[in-house]
């Protein structure tokens, strides 16, 4: 029987909604009872994210990471949501991207931070894109015209469709934590943390690196898994 990870969170709740118990929450990385909704948080009002192309219609071969090209993306917000980071994460070689948003994160803003971040790669680096519903994807297919990217959306609420993606956002709290204002930070120490991440042994890459795995992709691409 196979579960899904809602429905252990919800097993692990108290009743009565005060969210998880206290010897749960302190084994999380956040350490928080109660979880936040983030995309009412990001998007204000709930507002929809318009014309948007589900996970579920989402290649196959992304799921196999057989196949590079294929990223995650996310903002991790400072302090009163002003502040932000816009996070990639490819799926195949871990390989990660951080770009400092220190005035606002709006559609226009992600837009023009995303269309820079694909810009240098070759087509076959940059085949899909998976985000939340966040308001900042408001305007993800004049994104998806600009880079050639196809873009899909996580069902909403459900970090764990992008868990290469969290789990980088993760790492990266270490250096940028929440909480505190992401303005402070120049863009050379941004790129120096993006640096030691990617150049990092991961023990899910035969403890290769990520930037190494990168740029062999880069230089030889993967084949697309056999159908045969």
């Amino acid at each position: 029987m196979w579960l899904c990870p809602e429905t252990i969170y919800r097993a692990l709740l108290v009743p009565g909604g005060q969210g998880l118990h206290k010897r749960y929450c302190r084994k999380l990385r956040t350490g928080r009872r109660i979880r936040k909704s983030r995309w009412l948080t990001r998007s204000g009002h709930g507002a929809a994210v318009r014309d948007m192309t589900m996970i579920d219609q989402r290649p196959a071969e992304v799921e196999t990471k057989q196949q590079a090209g294929h990223w995650e993306g996310d903002l991790i917000l400072g302090v009163g949501c002003a502040s932000a980071m816009m996070t990639l994460r490819e799926r195949t070689t871990q390989y990660g991207i951080v770009i400092n948003l220190p005035v606002d994160h709006t559609a226009e803003t992600v837009n023009a931070a995303a269309t820079a971040a694909f810009a240098p790669l070759p087509a076959h680096m940059k085949r899909t894109l998976t985000w939340d519903q966040g308001v900042e994807m408001a305007r993800h297919r004049e994104l998806a015209r600009a880079t050639g990217v196809a873009i899909y959306f996580a069902e909403r609420c459900s970090p764990w469709q992008r868990g290469a993606n969290e789990n980088y956002n993760g790492l990266l709290r270490q250096y940028f934590p929440k909480g505190t204002d992401l303005s402070v930070h120049t863009d050379a120490h941004v790129a120096a943390v993006m640096h030691e991440l990617n150049t990092r042994p991961r023990k899910g890459l035969n403890y290769d690196t990520p930037a190494a795995r990168f740029r062999a992709e880069m230089r030889s691409p993967s084949l697309p898994p056999s159908h045969s």
